[in-house]
């Protein structure tokens, strides 16, 4: 799915590329390896900056490592060789009356063809050097006679990425030209709507575009990037929008609300009472389930908040209508947690579950029906309805469920879209219900999750110890080991994570293979286990075995334990080489610590040279409010990082920004609610 650009472009804009003046086969291939197809791509190909050109600076002004736009005339130019002639540097000296400027890249000879004495040559980049002044691989423009003109000079001139064999001032002239000719025919995408708030003083498209490659001040780039931001999320709104009034259309939803005669014995045989956040979401879960539309939800709870257990009971109102229910995890040891606690809950009420993963698969079981039991009515001796747990190995074609009514997929931020679509595709419009202990951003639930309905658990079962979180520089290590062993004393237990399974380069990064043989001597006499991905699935279920009986006291591990491991006497984490990790995911580590009435404590050991990372894990320190840190990760990485935007269904925004644009993306959302009754957008 792609939401760039919009919409029903005119004849003129849809034209090939290769049709413009000026573009012959060989610029046409360039152009594409840029994206550029069409005349819209190139009036829609973003600069990634802006250059000053009307007061450029004086070379013998420029600051040392200050980025600046200079001019001077080329007054000298070569290669020089050395090493064996195997490495080179060429140099480039401009004169501007002022000072000297001295241009160098290295290793790249064949830069010398492309310029000549005495010609007039723009360069931008830092000063590394002042005696004399100099600029490593600087970006440059040759002038030519007649640029004294408005296009490449005396004006904010737009930069833009190019590709091998493209120069710049080449496509800034062709975009100049392409829209003198096309700027009349560029349409409003939207006619029927009626921008209002802050989007009313937006500027119309055609206008937008222009601004875009040749504003007059650089606020006119960031008024142009709102106006093209906001029809690419008004065209995403209104693709989610069709897509759900289709759905809805096409889709009769499985009566799946139950008659609570699971559900009731299920919750007497808990040890605690339901939250009021869980009950008020199992309350719109049971109206999805129950309603005329396939239930299409988003759970967001933050760890430790009790998602599985309103999972379990959705399952129970599925199996209690009559239907399959299928649960998928990201990892085994998840799958093997969740097939043991639904079990241990589900088989006293005469429920089977079935667990199938890359590793094991217990034998699916055939039961006679009771015949006052479970609706719809079937034959006595059809198999009652079962909750098959499993990891990706759900997906394979062995895997084909009767009367699928229900879907869960636990921690979804680790499946792509396209995965949770192939298992709903296994049943005849079953329900799904995907839940995340990672705190989804509030542009991402507009956008990536805009087709789902959102409920959220916001509060936290009463009775746990309170986390504190804190930073320590390498240094402080002994201390932090003996805080650890005194706490493994007390009876508690420790999780210690490293960011790899095996060393794979220098530079400090601990692996847990190599330090395992050096935390059983530091831990001593504590008994340390071993977890990691690459371990036959035998072992991990022996050492989460060992760890959950206290027979081990501290868990050497990779991220794997992340998501599901929950083991209540466990009060210490230490992160090591935290700064490996983005704070979501760190904060889902710090969520396996905190699930018991002790009070536990999370280490972050980072680099003390690296300031940076020091002050984004500080945001830690400060609160457990996910979704805060959520916002935050998404900030300082990106969706593209975060999310993994491969696999995660991603649109690909040419001006959208999933950071700031929270205001716009809502604003679309309700523009195409209020316009849905209208024709339904193209898949640009």
């Amino acid at each position: 799915m792609s939401a760039a650009p919009p919409n029903r472009p005119l004849a003129p804009l849809a034209r090939p590329v290769a049709t413009l003046y000026g573009v012959g086969p060989e610029r046409a291939t360039q152009l594409a390896r840029l994206d550029i197809r069409t005349v819209e791509d190139l009036l829609l190909h973003r600069p990634h900056r802006y250059e000053d050109r009307r007061q450029l600076r004086p070379i013998a002004q420029l600051q040392l490592g200050e980025p600046a736009t200079a001019r001077g005339t080329v007054v000298a130019l070569g290669v020089k060789w050395y090493k064996q002639h195997t490495k080179s540097i060429f140099e480039l000296i401009l004169d501007d009356g002022t000072a000297r400027l001295h241009c160098r890249w290295w290793n790249l000879p064949f830069m010398e063809k492309y310029f000549k004495v005495s010609e007039e040559v723009i360069v931008f980049g830092k000063p590394v050097g002042l005696k004399p002044r100099t600029m490593d691989h600087p970006e440059t423009e040759v002038l030519e006679a007649g640029d004294e003109d408005i296009v490449h000079f005396n004006r904010l001139t737009p930069i833009y990425p190019l590709t091998e064999g493209l120069p710049q001032r080449w496509l800034r002239s062709l975009i100049w030209r392409t829209l003198a000719q096309c700027e009349g025919q560029i349409p409003e995408p939207w006619p029927e709507l009626q921008l209002t708030g802050a989007a009313a003083n937006l500027p119309a498209r055609a206008r937008a575009i222009r601004l875009l490659h040749f504003p007059d001040t650089l606020p006119d780039t960031d008024t142009a990037r709102r106006r093209l931001a906001l029809d690419e999320f008004i065209a995403l709104q209104r693709q989610i929008r069709h897509r759900r009034s289709n759905f809805q259309t096409k889709a009769r939803a499985l009566p799946c609300g139950g008659d609570n005669h699971l559900i009731k014995p299920f919750l007497a045989q808990l040890d605690f009472k339901l939250t009021g956040a869980q009950t008020k979401v199992l309350r719109e879960l049971r109206h999805d389930l129950s309603g005329t539309h396939p239930m299409r939800r988003l759970l967001q709870g933050d760890v430790g908040s009790g998602k599985t257990i309103v999972a379990a009971c959705c399952a129970l109102m599925a199996l209690e209508s009559g239907y399959h229910v299928a649960l998928m995890a990201p990892t085994e040891v998840l799958a093997e947690q969740h097939f043991e606690n639904f079990t241990r809950w589900l088989k006293p009420l005469g429920v089977p579950v079935e667990l199938q993963t890359g590793s094991r698969k217990t034998a699916p079981r055939h039961h006679r029906k009771p015949a006052a039991d479970l609706s719809p009515p079937a034959s006595s001796l059809q198999p009652a309805p079962a909750l098959t747990v499993g990891t990706h190995a759900l997906l394979e074609p062995g895997f084909a469920p009767e009367n699928l009514g229900l879907v869960i997929i636990d921690e979804q931020h680790k499946f792509g879209v396209a995965q949770r679509e192939q298992l709903v595709r296994k049943g005849t419009y079953p329900h799904l219900l995907v839940m995340t202990a990672t705190p989804i951003p509030r542009t991402l639930g507009l956008t990536l999750y805009g087709d789902l309905e959102v409920s959220v658990i916001d509060e936290l079962p009463p009775g746990r110890g309170h986390i504190r979180t804190v930073v320590r520089a390498a240094d402080k290590l002994p201390q932090v080991w003996a805080f650890i062993r005194d706490k493994l004393a007390d009876g508690r237990q420790a999780y210690v994570v490293y960011p790899r399974v095996e060393e794979a380069s220098p530079g400090g990064v601990k692996a847990v293979t190599k330090e395992f043989a050096t935390l059983q001597q530091t831990l001593a006499p504590f008994k340390v286990g071993l977890l990691h991905g690459r371990l036959p699935p035998r072992e991990k279920e022996t050492v989460m075995a060992a760890f959950r009986a206290r027979q081990v006291q501290t868990l050497l591990a990779t991220s794997l334990i992340e998501v599901g491991v929950d083991v209540p006497n466990a009060t210490i984490m230490l992160i090591e080489n935290a700064e490996h990790f983005g704070l979501a995911q760190l904060h889902q580590l710090r969520g396996r610590i905190g699930r018991g009435a002790h009070d536990s404590y999370c280490i972050l050991v980072a680099a003390a040279r690296n300031p940076e990372a020091r002050t984004r894990l500080r945001v830690l320190e400060e609160t457990n409010d996910g979704f805060r840190i959520a916002e935050e990760d998404l900030r300082r990485r990106g969706p593209g990082e975060l999310l993994g935007q491969q696999q995660s269904g991603m649109p690909r925004f040419r001006f959208g920004d999933l950071v700031e644009d929270f205001a716009l993306i809502r604003q679309a959302r309700d523009l195409a609610f209020e316009q849905e009754q209208g024709p339904p957008c193209q898949n640009p």
